[in-house]
């Protein structure tokens, strides 16, 4: 198997680490996080020139038809540089729930702006009680004639208080950590019922406490299958690893 990059990866890789050798000093980096949102606005809209913001998005929505190995390349840079810029948030968590759950017309509508770095997402689903389980979700979603009513609190929003639109979890039936009856559903910023709390956290990044008090959506807000979302984010559960029998000794075997 070959794990070189192609011509095309290492090019995109090259521009990258130019933009953030140009522009992410530690200088450079604090007084980013001193701007309106925690990030630098000029640099998101140089991200959008470069083409990262739409690289995972099929080119039929005004992307760039990248693959896993793309986004690895611009998150490794990321990563590298500490960037504050909400990529992970943005592309990654909230536009690769519109490419595997979005309906066609919501991926024509949102992954344009999204590429043009005009639409940051967040994703609103941990919940103060939830900690490691994916599961676990209190918000509640509720049938309201052709749509639905969202009541909860969602935690470490990351980005939350950039945000023009979430992706928020909810769940329409079952008990608090079933894995089924969890829907996904997107919520403008803006709307009637949503209060933002933002923060910095510990790294310079910024997240927020989001409350959802009797938000209506549309029936066509609801990204995937209502209360069927759930395998969007989890993964499935993988059977336990069997030891191996060197794994088994208490003790090293005899030399003798």
């Amino acid at each position: 198997m070959d794990f070189a990059l192609t011509d095309e990866q290492r090019l995109l890789q090259h521009s990258v680490e130019r933009l953030f050798a140009d522009h992410y000093a530690f200088e450079a980096r604090k007084r980013y996080g001193q701007e309106p949102g925690g990030f630098s606005r000029a640099l998101w809209a140089r991200y959008a020139e470069l083409g990262l913001l739409g690289l995972p998005f099929d080119e039929a929505n005004g992307g760039s038809a990248g693959g896993p190995v793309e986004t690895m390349i611009v998150m490794e840079q990321i990563g590298r540089a500490l960037a504050l810029e909400p990529y992970l948030a943005t592309v990654v968590l909230g536009g690769g729930l519109l490419r595997l759950g979005g309906s066609e017309a919501m991926r024509a509508e949102l992954v344009p702006q999204i590429a043009s770095g005009d639409l940051i997402l967040a994703f609103a689903h941990a919940e103060r009680q939830s900690r490691y389980d994916l599961a676990d979700v209190a918000a509640r979603a509720r049938r309201d004639g052709a749509g639905f009513v969202i009541d909860g609190a969602k935690s470490l929003v990351l980005h939350g208080d950039s945000a023009r639109k979430f992706i928020v979890s909810a769940r329409l039936a079952g008990r608090q950590s079933d894995r089924a009856g969890v829907g996904l559903f997107l919520v403008d910023a803006a709307a009637d019922g949503v209060s933002t709390r933002g923060y910095p956290t510990v790294d310079g990044q910024r997240a927020a406490e989001v409350t959802f008090s009797g938000v209506r959506v549309p029936a066509a807000a609801a990204i995937g299958e209502p209360g069927a979302a759930l395998p969007t984010w989890r993964l499935p559960r993988l059977p336990p690893k069997r030891s191996a029998p060197w794994r088994r000794c208490t003790r090293p075997p005899s030399t003798t």
